[in-house]
């Protein structure tokens, strides 16, 4: 007879051979999307936009990466790292073709707390003389990146555990709200920490609850110790960078190549501290020695991970969140879809294996997203081509970055945050949607929203009414029953005691009509008029024009107010019967036939 662990084994071992080729092909086909899009790149009309944008890319990513890898307390040369590894591995479980990721502000600044913490620069007995054996650089540079690698490792870890909980789907509850509350304040916690390298201080790291302010108290009870020229580099590139930017935004169509203004300053700054000798001269501050070449591959200190946990969990949500909303953007941007936990796979990847090399913990920023949208870039070949880059500049240009002055890379992280400061405008849009929260057609249709329409369903509810549309403009046929409709709890279509899915054909001659009949609409937050603006410009897409009736005078406002809503003809009705009143005759549309309810 046959043993209980033969049994198992045997078991075991014809589930092994029941896996068939194609159940493997179809798994890595999902988990490695690389093999979806590099067999139908097309190299004739995209080799050549990429390799412009890759080009740009690649002075973005070293110039962010030397800025933000001191924004992480490290040594400049692990940002030049962690713009090279985490890129390559997002290309290859990635989904976002727009996404670059890398270094990263918000998470350089979680990393730089723990590093401060662990191996706080005051109490250290190392000096830039007693050598690691290891890059060339000292044994405390070492402990420091030892540190930000272990929170990068764990980071990832955390946001692979997710991928396996598929908690991806659980991403509706990050409203843009709260990304942007989230975001702004990161953006300005970043500020204040290169404050003393813009004013050439030396001051303790101060953290902990009200450091905050605990640090501008204390630059402003040493105010006299401010080194009057840093402050004049500083102010003087951050003029310089502001400037020729927005004169980049302003001309970007009519010329094809911006000026990579951060790789001038870098370049000039670096030349004239050199020749003026403004190290010793004048004190400044400069990145000093930049190892040549990539580093052999390292354990993570795995003894210093259970004092990193609170840092590792703030880099995988915050990290995660920030690269997603980038990706869903360009995704609806570009017309291709993005996996939510798919994502969660690629980035926690990016930040697990690029820990064995140095890295700090990476995402994508909105900046080199944007640079990519502007450049054309048209796949992640773009992104593979600025490792190829700055490879070269870590074998080659590197060492050459001695006498860059500290306060100009602080400038350049200044001025990169632009746009997440810039989001303290938001406020007023946000009082004025919700002050608690700071809501396909031959014939007319109309949906009765009956609920409140919050963050909770709001997304649910948008899926559910596109789904409607799709399913109607690809069939005539009628629903089985009412109790079948009733099963999903937010949207059921009612008509005459029936459930109806009349053909809802979009087609270019006849302009078709929805109806949305918000009187029990009594509650809604911003991302519920975010999504009532989705709608109307999914519908207008579709070629469906989109009337909304009985609406709350707050609701109009709060939708006007986002200033999407294009059209020549009025949008908002007192009442069902003035809506289809005020649909043309011109257009043959047919009677009312169909009403839903939500």
């Amino acid at each position: 007879m046959m043993t209980g662990a033969k049994r198992k084994r045997s078991a075991v071992w014809r589930k092994i051979q029941a896996v068939r080729f194609e159940d493997i092909k179809v798994w890595c086909m999902r988990r490695l999307p690389i093999l979806k899009w590099v067999p139908v790149y097309n190299w004739k009309e995209n080799l050549i936009p990429d390799t412009v944008s890759g080009m740009m890319l690649a002075i973005q990513q070293v110039t962010q990466g030397l800025a933000f890898a001191v924004l992480s307390s490290v040594h400049p040369v692990f940002g030049l790292y962690g713009s090279f590894f985490p890129v390559i591995i997002y290309a290859i479980f990635g989904m976002g073709r727009h996404v670059a990721t890398g270094t990263f502000a918000l998470t350089s600044l979680i990393s730089a707390s723990a590093v401060e913490r662990l191996v706080p620069s005051v109490s250290t007995n190392f000096t830039t003389n007693n050598n690691s054996g290891v890059l060339g650089l000292s044994e405390f540079e070492m402990q420091r990146i030892g540190v930000a690698a272990a929170v990068s490792f764990l980071g990832g870890i955390i946001q692979v555990a997710m991928f396996m909980l598929q908690l991806g789907s659980a991403t509706f509850l990050l409203t843009e709200p709260v990304i942007s509350a989230m975001t702004t304040g990161a953006a300005t916690h970043v500020v204040t920490s290169q404050v003393k390298y813009l004013l050439g201080m030396k001051m303790p790291y101060i953290s902990g609850p009200l450091g905050f302010f605990h640090i501008y108290a204390y630059i402003f009870e040493n105010i006299r110790s401010v080194q009057l020229e840093a402050l004049l580099l500083s102010l003087l590139s951050i003029v310089v960078l502001v400037l020729v930017k927005e004169l980049n935004a302003k001309f970007q169509r009519n010329i094809k190549v911006v000026l990579p203004i951060d790789l001038v300053l870098i370049i000039a700054t670096s030349v004239a501290c050199y020749y003026a000798d403004m190290e010793y001269v004048y004190g400044l501050e400069v990145v000093g020695h930049i190892p040549e070449g990539l580093p052999s591959p390292k354990t993570p200190p795995m003894t210093v991970l259970p004092e990193v946990v609170t840092e590792a969990f703030g880099v995988a949500l915050v990290g995660y969140v920030a690269s997603l909303a980038l990706a869903k953007a360009s995704a609806k941007k570009f017309k291709y879809s993005v996996d939510d936990n798919q994502e969660f796979l690629a980035h926690g990847l990016s930040n697990v294996i690029p820990s064995f090399f140095f890295c700090i913990p990476s995402a994508a920023a909105m900046g080199r997203t944007t640079l990519l949208y502007s450049t054309g870039a048209k796949t992640q070949v773009a992104c593979l081509i600025s490792c190829v880059l700055i490879l070269v500049v870590i074998y080659a240009i590197g060492p050459m970055l001695y006498w860059l002055p500290m306060c100009v890379l602080a400038s350049i992280i200044v001025v990169g945050l632009k746009g997440m400061l810039m989001q303290f405008r938001d406020l007023k849009k946000y009082w004025n949607v919700d002050k608690i929260d700071w809501e396909s057609l031959k014939q007319v249709k109309i949906v009765s929203i009956n609920n409140p329409l919050v963050f909770l369903n709001a997304r649910k509810f948008h899926a559910d009414l596109i789904k409607i549309i799709q399913k109607d403009s690809a069939s005539s046929q009628a629903c089985e029953d009412v109790n079948k409709c009733e099963q999903n709890t937010l949207l059921c279509s009612f008509s005459n005691g029936s459930c109806h899915g009349e053909s809802l054909q979009s087609c270019h001659s006849e302009r078709c009509v929805l109806i949305l009949d918000c009187s029990g609409l009594n509650f809604f937050d911003y991302t519920g008029v975010s999504v009532l603006l989705q709608i109307y410009m999914d519908c207008k897409n579709r070629h469906i024009d989109v009337l909304l009736a009985h609406c709350k005078a707050s609701l109009i406002k709060a939708m006007q107010y986002d200033g999407n809503l294009e059209s020549e003809n009025p949008v908002f009705f007192e009442s069902v019967s003035s809506a289809i009143d005020a649909i043309p005759v011109h257009r043959n549309y047919s009677k009312f036939s169909e009403q839903s309810e939500v």
